[in-house]
């Protein structure tokens, strides 16, 4: 099977296809014939150095990726949800490697849902990890009520669009930041008002918020905290720029938290029941073919991906 690799920590050029034997399926995993995967900011710092490459250096090859849609080839012996030819999105043993860019991939069964039908696996493998990410922030880290007051950083982004259409969802007001170019898309989600960030600080803007996904980390924290009532909480993602989140809040009398994805079979069936339901979308700004993975890691390392990106395999 062709598979890409990555030789060694850093830039794009690290990344190369290789041919590689299909990998064997031991009792609770399926062998998925992949069709697409899809890429977060993890990747792209995990590639660098970063993200979760301490993770991951000893692997021979080592092969990025957790997020994949395709369909399943073969059933381990102790797998009794799924089988042959069943489609299947989900994402994979994050943060362990996940080895997904790749045309097969043995996974656990139990980190998989099967895809809606009329959702392509291009959508399905980008509502993974960014949209389990959204999910279980607004639901599990924290439980968002009908009628609270959200705001949700870069809202036009991977996690932020589905924080902003789940959070409408769940029964919020919405208020979504991006710049000026995205405020018809962050609108289009459901969010209640749009903030222009370059325009005017958000912190004038946005007062007495219940709740605030974080999704940019760094100088954000304190400038998201001033528009947080006493009481509320904030929930950041980006690990590394997250430092202290906890101690910045209680100080004020806001809870703090830092929050890392889980793969979850449960929220991955809700994911497909969102999607199928039409509750929630997949924005891709862009599909790139398996072989132009550099350029989609590009993309990502842009900062500037509206929505979500995927590969066909």
């Amino acid at each position: 099977m062709k598979a890409i690799i990555l030789k060694q920590f850093g830039g794009v050029e690290n990344l190369s296809v290789s041919e590689l034997p299909v990998p064997a399926v031991m009792g609770e995993e399926v062998l998925v014939k992949i069709k697409s995967i899809s890429i977060n900011p993890v990747d792209v710092k995990t590639r660098a150095g970063k993200g979760v490459s301490a993770v991951l250096k000893n692997d021979h090859p080592m092969i990025l990726g957790w997020d994949l849609s395709g369909e399943i080839q073969t059933i381990g012996a102790a797998v009794t949800d799924f089988k042959t030819g069943d489609e299947v999105f989900g994402m994979v043993r994050f943060p362990q490697s996940g080895k997904v860019y790749a045309e097969y991939a043995s996974v656990p069964a139990s980190q998989l849902a099967k895809k809606p039908a009329d959702i392509t696996h291009e959508e399905a493998a980008a509502a993974c990890l960014a949209a389990l990410t959204a999910w279980q922030s607004l639901t599990i880290n924290y439980k968002l009520k009908p009628g609270e007051r959200v705001l949700i950083q870069a809202a036009s982004g991977g996690v932020g669009h589905y924080a902003v259409q789940m959070a409408k969802y769940l029964g919020a007001y919405v208020i979504g930041t991006s710049s000026a170019a995205n405020k018809d898309f962050v609108l289009s989600l459901g969010a209640d008002e749009h903030i222009d960030y370059k325009a005017k600080p958000f912190e004038t803007a946005a007062k007495n918020m219940d709740f605030v996904l974080d999704t940019i980390g760094g100088e954000y924290i304190e400038r998201s905290l001033k528009t947080i009532r006493k009481g509320g909480t904030i929930i950041s993602i980006p690990s590394g720029l997250n430092e202290h989140v906890k101690e910045k809040a209680a100080a004020l009398g806001i809870q703090g938290f830092s929050t890392r994805v889980i793969p979850d079979k449960t929220n991955m069936q809700e994911m497909a029941d969102l999607l199928e339901r039409k509750i929630i979308m997949s924005y891709l700004q862009k599909i790139f073919p398996f072989n132009d993975m550099a350029g989609a890691h590009q993309q990502i390392e842009s900062g500037h991906t509206v929505g979500k990106i995927s590969l066909t395999v």
